[in-house]
């Protein structure tokens, strides 16, 4: 035993060179001064259900899905048309692939082709959908520790793509409420993608005045597996399943979210059947200051707003919550009986003179003191690593 702790304790000396200047080669970046976060407010109320048609049919979509790829990186041991059919026998009517930096054609119809990856390696799993890139960023931090990091990736990223997605921040390492209430860049966020129900992290961002749309997926690995496929999914009124049909619905928020149970427990008949009689949202929107929502069945319904706080709850089919003036924004969360959890997007206040929408990018400018600073501090890491590495692998010169 004490052989084997002194090989491990070797070999752990030997890669660690290795590994302060692969961190180091990993952490340029520039260091933002971040404007002061505020909370949503103006005379109106943005309604992201404006225009819903209540006898429309709801279309079914999850847009962060893995397939197997032919290279090293394998995260899914199905190709795409498998998991295309997967998800279309259980109701889907959208579906993208979203490999880690690396496009995925579709398997059956290239009028249903979406471009889009999700960027990161990191080792805190910061991770990111980037919806039609101009050009792929295959660059990433491997320990990004400071917001301005993060920041410097969202900027990039928007900057050469339709939108972003913030993915799973319930389980990415170091998310803090700072980072949340700094960040801007993204258009939705993937709020429902741990263990909980309760959108925290959404919630943070919102009271800061950022405002995006919550969109769950599964971020599904295996298709095959019960436990992994058809567990959250997206509702849109989009004309189609073709990008440019359902990408202003998006953008505009018309659409709403839902965590499902793995119904069956492993029978697939029983997931099957179920999966086709799920509950639905049958209208929500605006009405003056009053937010409302309508369902297909009742469900224990809450109204949530500024700083996490519950506004009103009630076991019904329906609910309404008037906006005072001193609420920035409402969303809701509607928990049924059978497990499955429906999440509208947020009515927030802005002005309807200035902006088509509340979603702004919060300015930022870059601390070009600090930001030289830090990046020489950067470069000090990458020289003591080669140092080190020298010392532990000194070289011999050759006898002549």
């Amino acid at each position: 035993m004490k052989n084997v702790m002194l090989f491990m304790a070797r070999l752990l000396l030997l890669l660690l060179p290795v590994f302060i200047i692969v961190v180091g080669l990993f952490s340029f970046s520039p260091v933002y001064n971040f404007s002061s976060p505020h909370s949503f407010s103006g005379p109106d109320i943005y309604n992201p259900y404006s225009g819903l048609d209540t006898s429309a049919r709801w279309m079914r979509a999850n847009f962060h899905t893995h397939t197997r790829v032919d290279n090293i990186l394998n995260e899914c041991p199905e190709y795409p048309d498998v998991v295309y059919r997967d998800y279309m026998r259980l109701g889907y009517d959208i579906l993208t692939f979203s490999n880690h930096n690396q496009l995925t054609r579709h398997p059956y119809d290239s009028t249903l082709q979406v471009n889009v990856y999700e960027h990161g390696y990191s080792i805190f799993k910061f991770h990111k959908l980037v919806f039609n890139p101009g050009r792929m960023m295959l660059y990433d931090h491997v320990l990004p520790l400071f917001v301005s990091q993060k920041q410097w990736q969202y900027d990039y990223l928007s900057k050469n793509a339709d939108f972003i997605v913030m993915n799973h921040p319930d389980r990415t390492l170091h998310t803090t409420p700072r980072s949340m209430r700094l960040l801007t860049g993204y258009r939705f966020m993937e709020a429902d993608a741990g263990a909980g129900t309760d959108l925290l992290h959404w919630d943070e961002a919102l009271s800061a005045g950022h405002y995006s749309h919550c969109l769950i997926n599964d971020d599904c690995h295996d298709s095959g597996n019960h436990r992994k496929i058809a567990r959250r999914c997206n509702w849109l009124q989009a004309p189609s399943a073709r990008y440019e049909d359902f990408k202003p619905v998006l953008l505009q928020g018309l659409f709403y979210s839902m965590r499902i149970p793995d119904f069956g427990d492993g029978d697939w008949d029983i997931k099957l059947a179920e999966n086709a009689q799920l509950p639905k949202i049958a209208d929500v929107g605006l009405r003056g200051d009053t937010t409302f929502v309508k369902l297909s069945r009742p469900a224990h319904i809450e109204a949530w707003g500024q700083d996490h706080t519950l506004l009103s709850e009630s076991d019904s089919d329906s609910m309404e919550y008037v906006m005072r003036p001193e609420d920035s924004y409402v969303h809701y969360t509607a928990a049924f009986d059978n497990g499955v959890f429906i999440y509208t997007n947020a009515f927030a206040r802005y002005d309807s003179s200035k902006a088509a929408s509340p979603y702004e990018e919060s300015p930022h400018t870059v601390n070009i003191f600090l930001t030289v600073l830090f990046n020489l501090a950067v470069l000090a890491l990458i020289c003591l690593g080669v140092l080190l590495a020298r010392w532990l692998f000194p070289h011999k010169k050759l006898k002549s």
